[in-house]
């Protein structure tokens, strides 16, 4: 495992160098642009940000709570440390990470690791349900003189029809599960049987977090958690565009408009690698920001790496003294973590 992340963090950071050698003579980049961009951003809306960062991992972790409520009573602010802590991990070791949380919750509330893995594959998928709704709801609803305005109401319509699909496939899998993990075993074992099993074994989890939501109150508790935690997200990102006071592409930005840079941003993490993953997605953002919005280049560097602090990076601190105060080390929770079989992330 050690060696396959070295050779891909490697292979990364191989293939960025290629690329910025490749393009060293058409790249003009003006460094002293660059920092005053950063010298004049307007702290209070970065503070503003990296409050509604904070608030989402409440959030998760009452939504957590409701997810556990039908097996066990919890509070919320007893697994508030675990969200810090595993953010913290994922923000330092990359996706794979991820797991680190509901290993340190299952200990926590002292259920099992499998319970609460299953708990986090339902977590991903209303993670995607209610991004896909805002993103969806937001992109229908741009200027029509707004540049690139095809593009944006073309992005909301697939994300609200992919939304509908996963709806559907949700309803599907919580009526007939174990018939549905059987059939993707059937057709995907002709190819390989461990993908086959690996598939299977995912929609079971899935169907298993989804029991755990074992009333209509719930579920709608959790669609509206959901709801407010990805808001919260997306005025992050509102905020730290707007702290760019100088960039008037940045400035007065509105909340549709930073649809597509937070579906651009949430995508680059998907694959995110230790510490080098910080830079590729400080490239994504930096393009996107670059091509949808036609800030200069220096402004949308700036802007992806500032991003990446505010919505990534900010927590660490907190992480890091909640993983002190809970005598954990984040390095033997990573690899313990590796021995259980996660979830793919979907976001």
């Amino acid at each position: 495992m050690k060696n396959r992340k070295g050779i891909a963090v490697l292979a990364v950071v191989l293939i960025l160098a290629i690329l910025v050698y490749a393009n060293r003579g058409r790249m003009h980049f003006d460094w002293a642009s660059f920092w005053l961009q950063l010298r004049h951003i307007a702290w209070i809306h970065v503070a503003a940000g990296i409050a509604f960062i904070y608030s989402t991992y409440y959030l998760r972790a009452l939504r957590w709570a409701v997810f556990v409520s039908p097996t066990k009573k919890i509070s919320p602010f007893s697994i508030i440390a675990p969200q810090f802590i595993g953010f913290t991990a994922v923000a330092l070791f990359g996706r794979l990470a991820d797991v680190i949380r509901p290993a340190l919750i299952a200990k926590r509330v002292q259920l099992s690791v499998s319970s609460q893995i299953a708990v986090y594959t339902i977590e991903r998928m209303f993670d995607l349900g209610a991004a896909a709704i805002i993103f969806s709801s937001a992109l229908l609803f741009v200027p029509r003189d707004l540049p690139h305005h095809e593009i944006f109401v073309r992005s909301g319509k697939v994300a609200l029809a992919l939304t509908a699909a996963l709806a559907l496939f949700a309803v599907i899998v919580r009526l007939a599960g174990g018939a549905v993990a059987n059939a993707v075993r059937a057709v995907l074992g002709k190819l390989s049987r461990s993908i086959a099993d690996s598939a299977a074994d995912k929609i079971r989890d899935f169907r298993d977090g989804l029991n755990a939501i074992s009333s209509l109150q719930d579920f709608l508790i959790t669609v509206l958690l959901s709801l407010a935690m990805w808001g919260l997200i997306a005025l992050t990102y509102v905020q730290t565009l707007h702290a760019f006071v100088d960039t008037p592409q940045f400035a007065t930005i509105s909340f549709s408009r930073t649809m597509l840079l937070m579906a651009a941003s949430l995508g680059g993490s998907l694959l995110q690698l230790p510490i080098v993953g910080w830079f590729t997605q400080i490239a994504v953002t930096t393009t996107a920001t670059h091509e949808f919005y036609g800030a200069p280049i220096e402004a949308a560097t700036a802007c992806g790496a500032l991003l990446q602090i505010v919505t990534w990076l900010s927590i660490i601190p907190a992480g890091l003294i909640a993983a002190r105060l809970n005598h954990v080390s984040l390095k033997a929770a990573a690899a313990e973590a590796a021995t259980h079989a996660p979830a793919d992330p979907a976001l």
